[in-house]
């Protein structure tokens, strides 16, 4: 199987279980589409949108399903938090009232602030994007798997300047 129809599959398979779009709790959202376990790091074959090696999201804060500052995907991952962005104040409302509320600090999670690269769930992305509201996408540290749910020529139409 090719490296593309394997992560499709994977999106296929993980997409419909989640069910929600809110950020899992790791994220600090409300949200529960994270499955419990240890985190597995970033695999150095991991490809951007354009099918690159996936760059370094953010480590200030820390972002990634899997904390290491990677917008990385896997089983795991079932909010598939593949979206390397960078938030915006409007954005940020837009999730808070859709019940993810990125802003507000709680245990581990710093809270984030505009102008922050953050690991976004595709679908809330996309979601963002058709109530306009879309944050800037940082196309070298967003996911290949982004490109199952969302066109790439959209993606590039809200690529960070």
């Amino acid at each position: 199987m090719s490296h593309s129809r394997a992560v499709l599959a994977l999106i296929l398979f993980v997409v419909p279980a989640c069910g929600r779009l809110e950020a899992s709790p790791k994220e600090g959202g409300g949200g529960s589409c994270a499955l419990p376990g240890a985190p597995v790091a970033s695999r150095p074959s991991d490809r951007n949108v354009d099918g690159k090696p996936l760059a370094m999201c953010s480590g200030a804060p820390l972002t990634g399903f899997f904390r290491d500052g990677r917008c990385s995907t896997g089983t795991e991952d079932r909010g598939v938090h593949v979206v390397c962005s960078t938030v915006t104040d409007a954005f940020l409302q837009f999730s808070k009232s859709r019940g993810n509320d990125l802003v507000t600090p709680r245990e581990s999670f710093v809270g984030l602030k505009a102008g922050d690269r953050w690991c976004l769930c595709a679908t809330r992305w996309k979601e963002a994007e058709e109530a306009g509201v879309a944050p800037p996408v940082v196309l070298e540290a967003t996911h290949e798997a982004a490109r199952t749910i969302v066109k790439v020529e959209t993606l590039r139409a809200h690529a960070a300047r």
